[in-house]
């Protein structure tokens, strides 16, 4: 308590510099990996989904963010056990934060699309094991997370084949696509706007003042939904269609369609994203907090305080601003080859998983998601569609990332402990 007292300050200060640093890893790496279908598609510019990125991982963070926040937090370790010692608990978040943003620095280096709650989460766990003994880590709330890891890309890439199979069936195997396209595609873009809204309403608000009912939700939702949809075919509406002779069939034109489309898609992943994995920079930024203000107290029940999550998603926008478009390239043209309409089956189907888990509170990995959802639409047009020398990379700096984390944990704990204990 003597310490928490005598550094408070320092402590607090420490955590929001290594927050912001590890918001811009999570922005550095996995953002790319929202947008990284997008421009890989050629439907959005780097530029566009900068724009798009800044804007909508903010709002998804801020209005979305808190629900996670509380997994990482309290989840992993059992604060009982720190309840005589809370400055190690402190140290363990400073060191946990400070060894995810190092690793996710070096990968985004690399181009590496890695997992940032894979980093957080071995960071967290390697110091509860080398400061307080592997009896104090919940193994059973790690299997749950780690359960999700295998989880979301299977669920993913599920959704993934089944919504490009459906894109087939209606629109290209249609006799007319591009009349197919444009009677269909606006069920579509209903879709991704009620997703988003419906999880918003049902978990996100309730920091922000606004706690809605479940029907109500549904009732906005769906009214959202509808609204997206009108906007969406005003736009598609402005596409200007190009009649070639080499293209008897029009799919240019339906890719043209799917264009719009994904600038929708791209906006619902970025706001699930920010949702999702403001956590990973947050979640241990609010534990400092929660205890120094407190004097210590572990229990106390902090919500977590707006300009934390303003923190978060202004060092997420910051991380894609300026290192963002090494990982982008990797995941957009690397994995498969990626066209409106396929990326639109992949951003989609990883969006839904994203929203769905932001939800239920469990921190699931956005990167698993996306690259599963990518290899889900690429199996639908046949394995040889699939680049598995890039896919044997991706798999390779996954397995390396939750050693990287707990290793590097360990000795900044050392570190802090030595410092000021």
């Amino acid at each position: 308590m003597q310490i928490i007292a005598q550094h408070g300050d320092i402590f607090i200060i420490l955590a929001c510099l290594f927050g912001f640093f590890m918001a811009w890893g999570v922005g550095a790496n996995d953002v790319a990996n929202a947008m990284g279908t997008s421009v890989g598609s050629k439907a959005i510019t780097i530029k566009q989904a900068i724009i798009i990125a800044v804007v909508f991982e903010f709002l998804g963070a801020w209005l979305a963010g808190g629900e996670v926040t509380d997994t990482i937090r309290k989840g992993i370790i059992d604060p009982a056990l720190l309840q005589d010692d809370p400055q190690l608990l402190v140290y363990g978040m400073l060191s946990a934060l400070l060894a995810a943003a190092t690793w996710l620095l070096i990968a985004s280096m690399k181009g590496w699309p890695v997992s940032t709650t894979h980093s957080i989460v071995g960071a967290i766990v390697g110091f509860a094991v080398a400061g307080l003994g592997a009896a104090s880590v919940d193994w059973g709330a790690v299997g749950n997370i780690a359960a999700s890891w295998v989880v979301s890309p299977l669920l993913a890439g599920s959704v993934g084949f089944m919504l490009f199979k459906s894109v087939q069936h209606l629109i290209f195997e249609n006799p007319d696509p591009l009349k197919a396209a444009k009677r269909y595609v606006p069920m579509y873009i209903f879709l991704v706007g009620f997703i988003v809204s419906m999880v918003t309403f049902t978990k996100g608000l309730k920091h922000v003042g606004l706690d809605v009912g479940f029907s109500q939700s549904l009732v906005f939702s769906i009214i959202l939904g509808l609204v997206v949809t009108v906007l969406g075919i005003v736009m598609e509406r402005r596409v200007k269609y190009v009649h070639s002779s080499d293209d008897h069939f029009g799919y240019a034109n339906v890719e043209r369609v799917f264009g719009v489309l994904m600038i929708f898609t791209a906006c619902a992943m970025a706001f699930a994203h920010g949702s999702n994995d403001v956590a990973n920079a947050v979640g241990p930024l609010a534990a400092v907090i929660s205890i120094v203000s407190s004097g210590g107290d572990i229990d106390g029940a902090a919500l977590v305080p707006w300009w934390v999550l303003v923190l978060g998603g202004g060092g997420i926008v910051a991380g894609l601003v300026t290192y963002g478009h090494k990982v982008i390239a990797t995941v957009g043209t690397g994995i498969t080859e990626l066209t409106p309409s396929r990326g639109f089956a992949a951003t989609l189907a990883a969006a839904t998983t994203v929203v769905l888990a932001s939800g239920t509170g469990l921190p699931i990995s956005t990167t698993h998601t996306l690259v599963g959802a990518v290899l889900g639409v690429g199996l639908a047009r046949g394995l040889a569609a699939l680049n598995l020398r890039v896919i044997g990379t991706i798999i390779m700096s996954w397995l390396i990332t939750l050693p990287a984390g707990a290793g590097l944990a360990i000795l900044f704990f050392f570190m802090f402990k030595g410092m000021f204990g």
